[in-house]
C-alpha cells in the first residue's frame, strides 16, 4: 500500500494548468548533455514502463481473476504474488518519477489530459493494497468482502491503465471516437494482464487450480491480440509520420520480423495451452513456463513497437523528448542518481524472486 501512495504524491506533483505547447524544437546535437540525456532518460522511462506492465500486470492479472477462482484457491493465488506484489509497483514510481523530474512540461501535459482515468488508477491500487493486507487478518465473515475489494481494485486499475494507453495513442483527443478506443484497449488489457497472471499461476501453482489458471489463459489469449492488433492498425493511421515509419523502404521490410514475431508467439502460446492440461493431469511440467514466457515476449514486441511510433515525442506529434526535458544541468544531477538507484532496484528485485522461486506455499498466519 506504501507504494501506491508513493506513487499517488509522485502524478499529483506538478500536475496544474496544462501549458500550451509549442512547435517541436530542433534537435541538439546528440553528443552533447542537453541532446543525449534525454534519450537516456527515455530510455530508463521505458523500461521502467515495460517492467511495471509485465510484473504488476501478472500480478493485477491474478487479482482480476480471483473473483473466477473458488474460495479454496485463493488462499494460495495470493501466496503466489504475495512476494512480489509490492516490489513491482516500485517500477511505477520510477517511471512516473523520471516522468516528473526529468520532462516537466510533458508531466503536466499527460497528467492534465489524464487526470481522472489516473485518480482512478491510483484508487484501484490503492483499494488493492488495503484489501490484500487487511484480508490476512479477517475474520471468516468478512474475508469473502476483503476479497471482492481486492478483485475491484486489480479491476479498476487495470481498465484505467487501458484507458490511459489508448487515449495515448489517440492523442488524447476527447471525441467519441478516441474515447470508444479507449474502452476498447482498457478491456483488452485486462485480458492481456489476465494471461499473465494465469501464465504466472501455471508457474507457481498446482493441482486443479494450475489446471484453471490454463483454461483462464487460454479464454484471454484472443482478446489480448485484439487489442494489440488494435493499437498497431491505428497507430500507424492516426499519424501521417508513424506511418512513414514503418511502410516506407527499407523500413517495411526491416521491420517486418516485429508483426511476425508476434504472430509466431500467439501461436506458440496457443500450441502449449491445449497441450498443457494433459500433461500436467499426468504430473509433467514441461512447458509450464511457456505461456507466462511468449505473454511476456508478446508484451516486449508491442512495447518495442509503440515505442518505435512514438519516439521521439512524448506527445504525439506534438512534444518531442527535447522540448518536454528540464536543463541539461539538472538532469546530469538526475542522471548520476539513476546511476545508482536503478541497479539497486534492478539487484532487490532479481533477490527477491530468486529467494521466492518455486510452487507457491499455503499461507500461513500464525
Amino acid at each position: 500500500m506504501s507504494r501506491s501512495i508513493a506513487t499517488f504524491l509522485a502524478l499529483l506533483a506538478g500536475v496544474t494548468a496544462m501549458p500550451a505547447l509549442a512547435a517541436p524544437a530542433a534537435i541538439p546535437e546528440l553528443s552533447t548533455p542537453a541532446g543525449w540525456l534525454p534519450v537516456a532518460f527515455t530510455v530508463v522511462m521505458g523500461l521502467a514502463m515495460l517492467a511495471y506492465v509485465v510484473l504488476d500486470g501478472y500480478d493485477l492479472g491474478v487479482g482480476v481473476l480471483m473473483r473466477r477462482a473458488a474460495d479454496a484457491d485463493k488462499d494460495r493465488m495470493v501466496a503466489a504474488i504475495g512476494p512480489f506484489w509490492d516490489a513491482n509497483e516500485t517500477w511505477l514510481v520510477l517511471g512516473v518519477g523520471v516522468l516528473l523530474v526529468a520532462f516537466p512540461l510533458a508531466h503536466g501535459v499527460i497528467l492534465q489530459a489524464l487526470y481522472l482515468p489516473v485518480a482512478l488508477m491510483l484508487l484501484g491500487l490503492i483499494l488493492r493494497g488495503v484489501a490484500f493486507d487487511f484480508r490476512v487478518k479477517a475474520r471468516a465473515e468478512h474475508k469473502a468482502a476483503w476479497n471482492r475489494a481486492f478483485y475491484a481494485g486489480s479491476l479498476i486499475a487495470t481498465l484505467a491503465q487501458g484507458y490511459m494507453l489508448g487515449l495515448l495513442i489517440m492523442g488524447f483527443e476527447r471525441s467519441a471516437g478516441a474515447m470508444a478506443f479507449g474502452a476498447l484497449i482498457a478491456v483488452c488489457l485486462v485480458a492481456g494482464y489476465a494471461l499473465l497472471g494465469a501464465g504466472w499461476l501455471i508457474i507457481k501453482t498446482e493441482g486443479a487450480l494450475q489446471q484453471q489458471a490454463v483454461r483462464w489463459a487460454r479464454g484471454s489469449l484472443w482478446l489480448t491480440a485484439l487489442g494489440i492488433a488494435a493499437v498497431s492498425l491505428a497507430t500507424p493511421l492516426l499519424s501521417e509520420r508513424i506511418f512513414d515509419k514503418w511502410f516506407s523502404l527499407p523500413w517495411v521490410v526491416l521491420l517486418s520480423p516485429v508483426p511476425l514475431a508476434t504472430a509466431v508467439l500467439f501461436f506458440v502460446v496457443d500450441r502449449s495451452l491445449r497441450r498443457l492440461p494433459l500433461r500436467l493431469a499426468e504430473g509433467n511440467e514441461y512447458g509450464a513456463w511457456v505461456p507466462f514466457a511468449g505473454a511476456i515476449g508478446i508484451f516486449v514486441l508491442a512495447f518495442y513497437g509503440l515505442a518505435y511510433s512514438l519516439f521521439p515525442y512524448l506527445v504525439v506529434d506534438r512534444l518531442t523528448v527535447w522540448d518536454a526535458a528540464a536543463a541539461p544541468e539538472s538532469l546530469m544531477i538526475i542522471f548520476v542518481g539513476a546511476c545508482v538507484v536503478l541497479p539497486v532496484i534492478i539487484g532487490y528485485t532479481a533477490f527477491a524472486y530468486r529467494v521466492f522461486r518455486g510452487k507457491a506455499q499455503p499461507l500461513d498466519y500464525t
